[in-house]
């Protein structure tokens, strides 16, 4: 058996959940998420713990077998605590604030570029740490609008200016070296 797969999701208190076959609906304090599982894995609700089991072991069931149970648990935490993913920038004369709820980033580019949050998603600014704060009850909408962000003005490997996630390594390359003296 999947070692992910087969560990119970307990359900935290003020979060509800309804299956229905293959479609499960989470509701909770942060907003509410639905979503349709294959057929070939059985989710089952009981005494407040989600269970995922598979038919066989077949490569294609156990892979949906962990892959299932990964996503319902992102949706009880997504909906209970909620997700959150931070880019920062660097370079001179770089910025970004925010215009009502959308996001104004200058990274260089002779106009700015406004970013309007997807429903469920909200920006926060720290200009003094230099940090996007994107969060958001659904973790895949979270990660893909970090990820739009940040292809702005993806990290540059000379000079390491742009926009990157906190924690990111990045990865720097040498300068041209001159010809050495005769």
């Amino acid at each position: 058996m999947s070692r992910i797969g087969r560990l119970p999701i307990t359900v935290p208190a003020g979060v509800q959940v309804e299956v229905n076959g293959n479609a499960v609906k989470v509701k909770g304090p942060k907003g509410e998420l639905q979503r349709t599982f294959s057929p070939q894995v059985s989710i089952a609700l009981e005494n407040g713990q989600i269970t995922v089991t598979r038919r066989s072991d077949a490569p294609a069931e156990r892979a949906l077998h962990g892959t299932t149970r990964a996503l319902l648990n992102n949706m009880i935490l997504g909906v209970s605590k909620g997700f959150e993913r931070i880019l920062e920038w660097d370079g001179v004369g770089y910025r970004a604030e925010m215009s009502g709820s959308s996001l104004m980033l200058y990274m260089g580019y002779s106009h700015p570029v406004k970013f309007d949050p997807p429903k469920g998603i909200s920006f926060e600014v720290d200009a003094k740490t230099r940090q996007i704060k994107v969060k958001g009850y659904d973790k895949e909408v979270v990660g893909q609008t970090a990820s739009e962000i940040r292809e702005v003005r993806p990290v540059e490997p000379y000079l390491g200016k742009g926009l990157h996630y906190l924690g990111e390594k990045v990865r720097r390359k040498a300068g041209k070296s001159g010809k050495g003296k005769k």
